[in-house]
C-alpha cells in the first residue's frame, strides 16, 4: 500500500510515517518546510515530497509522481490563539487546503483519505481553530460515496508532548526562569500519547470498512491542568503563576458533544471502548451523555508523573 502523509514532517506524521512503514507500507512524508523534511527522513526512513496542501497544484504533483493508494491528511495550523490573529491563514490551511486534498483525490481516484481531526471540533465549538476542523469533518464525510474514493476521519484529545502544547512549553519555561505560568489552570484536556494517536489512526485503517463517511475517536482519560502543574510543582519544586486568560479557550473539552449524541455509537476495537459519529445517520444505539474531559476518568498521579518525565524520543 502506498500511503501519503501531508504535515509528514510534524510530531504526529513523522511518528505515524515509522508505524506504517514498519508494517510494510511505502510512505512518503508530505509537507513544506524542507529542512524539516530531511530531517523526518533520517528519523523515520521514509522519503518526503515538498507540498503546500494551499496550492492544489502542488498536492496534484505529489499525487502524480508518488500515485498513493491512500492520503492521511496530518496537515493543519493548530494554535488556537494564533488562529483567533490570523484567521485567513487557518482557513486558507484547515479548510481550503482540505478541500484540495478531497479535489485531488477524488479526481485521481484514490482509495481513501483519512482526515486528521481534534476534540476543538466538537460542540459547543469556541474558536475559529476547532470551527476550521469542524468543518474539515463536515466536508471529509459529506464527500463520501459508496463508489470512487472514501473518506473518514479520526478525531484527538491532546497529543502529550506534541508541538506547541503544554507540556514542551512548560517545560521550557521550568527550565528558562523555575517557573510556569498558566492561562487555563481549571482547564480540563483529554491526554494520550503520540503512540496511542498513531494506533487509533491505525485502528481506523484497518477498520476502515466500517467507518466511511464517519468520525472516530477512542476513550481517554483527562485531567485538569491545575493537577498536572501540581504534581509537576511537586516533583521539579518550579513555581507556578497565573496568566490573562484566552478568550478562545473553553474550560471543557468533548469527545462528543451534546447535539452529536444520536449520532453517536459505541464500538470496541482492540479491547478499548471507540465512538463513532455518522453526520448521516441517526444512531440505533446512541451515547447518553455528552464525553467531556471534565466528566471522563482522571489521570492519576503516577500515569500524570510518567507524562511529564516520559516525553517522546528525540528526533535526532
Amino acid at each position: 500500500m502506498k500511503i501519503l502523509i501531508t504535515g509528514g514532517n510534524g510530531f504526529l506524521g513523522k511518528r505515524l510515517g515509522k508505524a506504517l512503514k514498519s508494517k510494510g507500507h511505502e510512505v512518503i512524508l508530505a509537507s513544506r518546510n524542507n529542512k524539516q523534511n530531511l530531517t523526518s527522513k533520517e528519523f523515520t526512513g521514509c522519503d518526503f515530497y515538498p507540498l503546500d496542501i494551499t496550492n492544489i497544484e502542488s498536492i496534484r504533483d505529489a499525487v502524480l509522481d508518488f500515485q498513493p493508494n491512500v492520503v492521511i491528511h496530518a496537515a493543519a495550523t493548530k494554535f488556537v490563539d494564533l488562529a483567533e490573529k490570523i484567521p485567513n491563514e487557518a482557513i486558507d490551511i484547515n479548510v481550503i487546503g482540505s478541500q484540495n486534498i478531497a479535489r485531488v483525490a477524488i479526481e485521481n481516484k484514490l482509495d481513501l483519505v483519512i482526515g486528521i481531526s481534534t476534540d476543538k471540533a466538537s460542540p459547543p465549538v469556541a474558536n475559529i481553530y476547532g470551527l476550521t476542523k469542524s468543518l474539515m469533518e463536515r466536508l471529509f464525510c459529506s464527500l463520501d460515496r459508496d463508489k470512487g474514493t472514501r473518506f473518514l476521519c479520526v478525531r484527538f484529545g491532546n497529543i502529550a508532548w506534541s508541538t506547541g502544547s503544554v507540556l514542551p512549553i512548560w517545560k521550557k519555561m521550568a527550565e528558562d526562569k523555575g517557573i510556569i505560568g498558566t492561562t487555563g489552570p481549571n482547564m480540563y484536556r483529554f491526554f494520550f500519547t503520540v503512540d496511542e494517536a498513531a494506533e487509533l489512526v491505525l485502528t481506523a485503517f484497518n477498520n476502515k470498512g466500517e467507518l466511511f463517511g464517519k468520525v472516530i475517536s477512542r476513550e481517554m482519560k483527562a485531567a485538569k491542568l491545575k493537577d498536572i502543574l501540581g504534581v509537576w510543582k511537586e516533583e521539579k519544586g518550579i513555581k507556578i503563576e497565573n496568566l490573562p486568560e484566552r478568550p478562545s479557550e473553553r474550560e471543557d473539552e468533548f469527545l462528543i458533544g451534546d447535539t452529536e449524541l444520536e449520532y453517536s455509537t459505541e464500538v470496541t476495537f482492540n479491547n478499548l471502548k471507540h465512538y463513532i459519529l455518522d453526520f448521516s445517520n441517526k444512531s440505533k444505539s446512541p451515547l447518553k451523555h455528552s464525553l467531556s474531559a471534565k466528566k471522563a476518568n482522571k489521570l492519576n498521579k503516577t500515569e500524570i508523573l510518567s507524562l511529564i518525565n516520559n516525553p517522546p524520543e528525540e528526533e535526532k
